[in-house]
């Protein structure tokens, strides 16, 4: 089994910032994706941020500039640094992680359980 668990959400003032954590645990082969996404009220969930085991990075066009994806992989842990929000920015974010087990031949996706971003104006 696996699981992920997020923390850094809350609630901040228009421009300033925010850093998400997700860490996973359980039986953990190797990982090879981890990624950010959000969900805002009446909207679809969308990805924000995403990371490959070689660091290559990818950002939803709305935060580049403002947000930056890191990982640590000897902790198995994906960080998200938002900085400059704005309201939009206003979501659950649920973290990623490409995951495979001990005695899989695969990677399967797990999900965080979401952390509420709220940016004030």
């Amino acid at each position: 089994q696996v699981q992920l668990v997020e923390s850094g959400g809350g609630l901040v003032l228009a421009g300033g910032s925010l850093r998400l954590s997700c860490a996973a645990s359980g039986t953990i082969f190797s990982i090879n994706y981890m990624g950010w996404y959000r969900q805002a009220p009446g909207k679809q969930r969308e990805l924000v941020a995403a990371i490959s085991n070689g660091g290559s990075t990818n950002y939803a066009d709305s935060v580049k500039g403002r947000f930056t994806i890191s990982r640590d992989s000897a902790k198995n842990t994906v960080y998200l640094q938002m900085n400059s929000l704005k309201p939009e920015d206003t979501a659950v974010y649920y973290c990623t992680q490409g995951v495979r087990i001990y005695g899989a031949t695969w990677h399967k996706d797990y999900w965080g359980q979401g952390t509420q971003v709220t940016v004030s104006s």
